[in-house]
């Protein structure tokens, strides 16, 4: 009984991994379309935004039928409400690309992005990816140390947030005022997505030591 229930815990990982490559992916795809303004694309990103709620959906019942069948304690029980959270923040980075692909599909044809602000863009795109990817990892191999460096690799993101501020703030923006209020949307959305990766990552950390980062 006990082996069937650690490879129900185990399946649960799997799915959560899983979810982290679905938003990387949504991501990925939300950045290009938002930089090359590909309307196909976009919309690709927000049709599939269903395949991630279905596994969080899984996830969440999977979750609740262990708890009615097995009554975790202790760490067990802080494994699966812990990954209710991760699945929750997930979730939420996937919805957090569709907001992404919104934007490109709302200013088609034409791109979104000012040209003084493209580069930017596309670390930020970058970024997100890697945190993403390495959050699976972490949720993967439940590895402490490399959880509490997504911390870390966050401060990039903050910086190219502050970066987009700082151009459309600028005398010399000439775009106006709707491209500067879809800018500032957009790096508030890659801002929060790096943010819910970190949070996966320091619910590793919990889940693995009991404790939180600092």
């Amino acid at each position: 009984m006990r082996d069937a229930y650690h490879e129900e815990l185990d399946l649960l990982t799997d799915k959560l991994v899983e979810m982290t490559r679905l938003v990387r992916s949504a991501i990925s795809r939300a950045t290009t379309a938002l930089l090359d303004a590909d309307l196909q694309l976009a919309e690709s990103v927000i049709s599939r935004d269903a395949e991630v709620n279905a596994t969080f959906a899984d996830i969440e019942t999977s979750i609740f039928e262990l708890m009615a069948r097995q009554q975790p304690v202790a760490v067990d029980l802080r494994m699966v409400i812990t990954a209710l959270r991760m699945g929750t923040d997930l979730e939420r980075m996937g919805d957090l690309a569709v907001h992404v692909a919104k934007v490109a599909r709302l200013r088609h044809p034409e791109s979104a992005i000012p040209p003084e602000t493209r580069s930017t863009i596309v670390e930020m795109g970058q970024i997100a990816e890697n945190l993403v990817t390495k959050a699976g990892s972490c949720v993967a191999s439940r590895d402490v140390d490399s959880a509490l460096e997504l911390e870390q690799d966050d401060d990039a993101m903050d910086r190219l947030h502050r970066r987009l501020f700082r151009n459309i703030l600028a005398k010399d923006w000439a775009h106006g005022v709707e491209p500067a209020i879809d800018i500032t949307l957009i790096g508030r959305y890659y801002e929060r997505y790096a943010d819910h990766a970190v949070r996966v990552a320091g619910d590793v950390v919990y889940m693995v030591t009991g404790s939180r980062p600092s």
